[in-house]
């Protein structure tokens, strides 16, 4: 046994490895020094603000100078616990490293370890693992029909698709920002399906569809109906017929915290009649909402945005319109749509995500449920309550954010060691059906796009106008290329869903909304990116290890990363070399030099 105390990564201190089923027995060893004098560790373990119970650890007899224990623990009803040891000899304590080890410590506090147990019969959509996400912002991936002509008066029609996105005046100055469209539409995506297939794409997200009187429309005006300027409802079953056709789903936006100021429930801006919530007492969408003096506009809003009047997802009302029998899940899903993506899912309830996933598989177990979550999903607290994302009765799984920040920082910087923590740290914490189909992203409509972000300016402490026309030169451009091919490598080849931001595949540019959602770039011939995407998706599709294999890191060092997958009989090297020189190593019994910025797949085991 190595010079070890404990390593919840490692096999011989913690098994089974991560996130496990309620009922699962976990056993756990420590190997100490003999001569700290220890007789009997306790295992110190708690759920969220519980009370620490103590477990006393068994001895397990004594190897080369270390006295060894062992405890099996029956993991309990689901939650996120969080554990570490006590010696019970001078204050000592074992509390985690940054790579899963056990460092010894006299403080009374320092990082615990997080052991997840979540609902014995939690499964995700085995069919979508092993495949490929691709998000598209409907205004701005392709125009099938010319829409000279806007269904709405206070709307702006950018016949040039090659301008730049309004950013001035803004909303306040009653300005042009998110009231400017490129036209993008239902038939231009259908159009589309070939090429997406093309590059592998087995599943589309879609930033929201429903009407709504803004570009990104995350300001509902009518759940029940798609945004006019992207075609009928007969337009929308037809795309996903056609794309079903192509082997590929699609998944919607589902903004369900709030509405729009000017939809058909709040109606502030008079457009549809007598019966919304604002300008009517006894509207039937009255108690959706909040309306107290105490807030600056009257009710309360998102964020204080005073265009999005938050709704009460307790609300029996709401509640059975979005999720209840032929309410906003089912009218969509039954349209031909596989799942949804919740927006902002930390202003959601647990009870109301509950409903949704209830009313989302009521039309199949093979349907997703994605919530937008920033931060490690398991241990996350929102307005002061430890939300249950991941335990089995809410999402499928999330955006996974933690990943994204770790990758463009190992791109920007070569911090290979840094890289692995952050994947090692999500990985172990994620229930194992999370994980698999978990989106893998380089960026969003919410971020700064991917090559900007690896080999731009930091925009930080910059305004719009900084931010607006700033372009990589030559130099930095075919640079961040370079890297871009690294990045999808990974997202590709680790555990979860690759997703493909639109325009990423040919490196589109921009720094933060509006400027990271410009209309694509159909002329743009570079075939750089998108034939590594292929390239990878076609080695994704061909080695089951990377739909559900687990995840083993057998180097990061510098800017070297290499890791292995495994499912049964199938497994898959994968070396990652950000550095500046070539690296020379030994893979699957073989020698292999890995020149600089490049990376190298096996399908076989590692055999380091």
């Amino acid at each position: 046994m190595r010079e070890t105390i404990y390593n919840s990564l490692d096999p011989s201190f913690k098994t089974p490895f991560g996130a496990v089923p309620e009922g699962t027995q976990v056993t756990f060893r420590l190997s100490v020094p003999d001569t700290l004098g220890c007789t009997t560790p306790y295992l110190c373990i708690c759920r969220w603000d519980e009370p620490v119970r103590l477990l006393a650890m068994q001895p397990a007899g004594k190897q080369g100078g270390r006295d060894l224990f062992r405890l099996e623990y029956t993991a309990g009803q689901p939650g996120a616990y969080f554990y570490f040891f006590d010696l019970y000899v001078n204050y000592t304590k074992i509390f985690r490293g940054e790579r899963g080890e056990g460092y010894l410590s006299s403080a009374p506090q320092g990082d615990r370890y997080q052991l997840t147990v979540y609902e014995r019969d939690f499964a995700t959509p085995a069919p979508l693992r092993g495949g490929v996400l691709y998000q598209i912002f409907p205004d701005r991936f392709c125009e099938g029909t010319p829409h000279t002509e806007m269904p709405f008066a206070d709307r702006y029609y950018r016949k040039n698709k090659d301008g730049e996105p309004y950013f001035w005046p803004n909303e306040v100055d009653d300005g042009l920002l998110n009231l400017d469209y490129f036209g993008g539409d239902f038939a231009g995506i259908e159009s589309k399906l070939p090429y997406l297939a093309s590059l592998g794409v087995t599943l589309i997200y879609l930033n929201p569809i429903f009407e709504a009187h803004s570009n990104h429309r995350y300001n509902t005006a009518d759940y029940m109906k798609p945004d006019p300027l992207l075609g009928t409802e007969a337009d929308f079953v037809r795309l996903c017929a056609k794309a079903k056709a192509q082997g590929i789903r699609i998944i919607l936006d589902g903004v369900f915290s709030h509405t729009g100021s000017d939809s058909v429930y709040f109606d502030r801006e008079a457009r549809y009649g007598s019966n919304g919530a604002y300008h009517n007492p006894n509207s039937p969408y009255r108690c959706w909402y909040d309306f107290s003096p105490q807030y600056r506009d009257g009710y309360r809003s998102w964020w204080g945005f005073d265009t999005l009047p938050e709704v009460n997802e307790h609300e029996p009302s709401f509640q059975k319109f979005i999720c209840g029998e032929g309410g906003v899940i089912d009218h969509w899903m039954t349209l031909g749509a596989s799942g949804f993506r919740l927006d902002v899912a930390d202003e959601l309830p647990d009870s109301f995500i509950q409903l949704i996933r209830a009313a989302v598989k009521r039309h199949g177990e093979d349907k997703l449920l994605i919530g937008e979550v920033w931060e490690d999903a398991t241990n996350k607290v929102s307005y002061g309550v430890h939300r249950a994302y991941l335990l089995g009765g809410g999402l499928d799984t999330v955006m996974n954010y933690p990943f994204r920040d770790a990758i463009i920082r190992f791109l920007r910087a070569g911090n290979a060691a840094a890289l692995a923590e952050v994947l090692m740290s999500i990985v172990e914490h994620y229930p194992k059906p999370a994980m698999d189909v978990a989106m893998n992203m380089l960026s969003t409509h919410d971020t700064v796009r991917a090559i900007t972000a690896i080999a731009g300016e930091d925009c930080e402490g910059h305004d719009r106008y900084w931010q607006s026309g700033r372009v990589l030169d030559e130099p930095h451009f075919f640079f961040g290329k370079r890297l871009m091919r690294l990045g999808f490598c990974l997202i590709f080849t680790l555990p979860g869903l690759p997703c493909i931001y639109y325009g990423d595949e040919i490196a589109m540019q921009g720094y933060k909304d509006p400027f990271n959602r410009a209309y694509f770039d159909w002329n743009c011939t570079d075939e750089t990116l998108r034939r590594c995407v292929r390239e990878l998706a076609a080695r994704r599709r061909a080695n089951p290890a990377f739909a559900d294999g687990d995840l083993r890191i057998l180097r990061a060092e510098g800017g070297l990363l290499v890791f292995e997958r495994r499912s049964g009989s199938h497994s898959a090297t994968v070396a990652v070399n950000r550095s500046q020189a070539p690296v020379t190593l030994t893979l699957a019994g073989a020698q292999h030099t890995l020149p600089e910025y490049s990376y190298l797949l096996l399908d076989a085991p590692a055999g380091l």
